[in-house]
């Protein structure tokens, strides 16, 4: 498969820890390296290297809006998903008494920005959750009188697929926005922002994208980017850097600031043309057979993820779930454990092998 030629991570060890990780194939690389090569070696005696960059963020912020389904004003360019849910929690007007919800299945960069909040007064409801599944009636409560509610679509926890337009459309039934952490869907799923119709989400390329660290992106609905005041501010975020009364960009752009290096997004551009040349469909419909294959090979009563799976990531019982992992790591099988729940987390990919998932579903039955 074009995805995993070329990857020399995946040349002799069993790899599936996706979620966390995707290593890059060696022409992700190279269209970085060869844009830092010209930017660093030919564009400062020949041109502009502002310039050079600003027209690189601005292919990239098309090629991203493609991809999502989206405008290129509504993207914005950023380092990480934690960076996109981090520019909309501090572009909200907060107030004594304001009411954020999310789930028990966020990840550190859904949980975090709200706990800080929670020093300047606003209330944190957390929807409690059941195998990776929300109740939709228990999120109604939560919502009902909430600012914000924060939400994965897909979990880091259990690999589950939570109901995003239905928890969105509940969400602006209550009058709240709803943001998304997305991270765990681009390279495996469709991503689709207006089938969403979330007003925020927030995503990365180095996970199933198989990106580089650096290339994240923020989608922002434009009409609600308007109402949204970043604290930071750099000649990126405005319309006029010399305006005194600081008018910020109409959309998402108003949440970058300056100087970033654009070599990782120039490098999630190629990783994204390459998921479309494949074809998202082909990727999901290989993650689903091999996932099924692995699930078929573990014991039920192991299985932390409900069957048949949602995503390619899978969370199995262990007695150590760190002792398994280093275990596994020196039969060359690379997986990780998680906290809560005390588990290991398995993430397979469509550049995954069936020999490959049957030794990790016999070495985990094994433990």
């Amino acid at each position: 498969m074009e995805l995993r030629a070329d990857v020399p991570a995946l040349d002799e060890d069993a790899y599936f820890n996706y979620g966390a990780h995707g290593p890059s194939p060696r022409y992700v690389v190279e269209r970085a390296e060869s844009f830092l090569a010209d930017h660093e070696f030919t564009v400062p005696a020949t041109g502009d290297p502002y310039q050079h960059a600003f027209d690189t963020y601005d292919e990239v912020r098309e090629r991203v809006a493609r991809f999502v389904n989206a405008a290129p004003a509504e993207i914005a360019l950023t380092e990480s998903t934690t960076a996109g849910i981090n520019a909309v929690a501090d572009g909200i007007s907060w107030d004594d008494g304001d009411v954020v919800v999310r789930t028990d299945l966020e990840h550190p960069a859904g949980t975090l920005p709200w706990r800080r909040l929670e020093r300047a007064g606003v209330e944190v409801r957390t929807v409690p959750t059941e195998g990776g599944r929300i109740d939709r009636d228990a999120f109604v409560d939560a919502v009902r009188d909430a600012k914000l509610a924060c939400f994965s679509a897909i979990t880091w926890t259990h690999g589950t697929r939570l109901p995003v337009a239905e928890l969105v459309e509940i969400a602006h039934d209550a009058g709240a926005l709803a943001l998304v952490d997305a991270v765990q869907v681009p390279g495996q799923a469709e991503l689709d922002v207006d089938a969403w119709g979330a007003d925020a989400v927030a995503a990365a390329g180095h996970k199933w994208l198989l990106g580089l660290w650096g290339g994240g992106f923020l989608y922002v609905d434009r009409a609600v980017a308007s109402e949204l005041t970043p604290r930071r501010v750099g000649y990126r975020s405005v319309d006029d850097p010399s305006d005194p009364a600081v008018s910020f960009a109409p959309g998402a752009e108003r949440f970058e600031v300056g100087s970033a290096n654009p070599a990782p997004h120039v490098a999630l551009s190629e990783a994204m043309d390459t998921v479309r040349a494949v074809g998202i469909t082909t990727i999901r419909d290989r993650i689903a057979a091999l996932t099924e294959r692995f699930t078929d090979a573990v014991p039920e009563k192991r299985l932390l993820t409900p069957t048949p799976a949602d995503s390619g990531l899978v969370t199995v019982d262990a007695r150590d779930p760190q002792t398994t992992v280093e275990r596994l790591a020196g039969d060359g099988i690379t997986v990780r454990s998680l906290s809560d729940p005390d588990a290991v987390r398995v993430s397979i990919h469509a550049v995954n092998t069936a020999e490959e998932v049957n030794r990790l579903a016999d070495a985990l039955v094994e433990s």
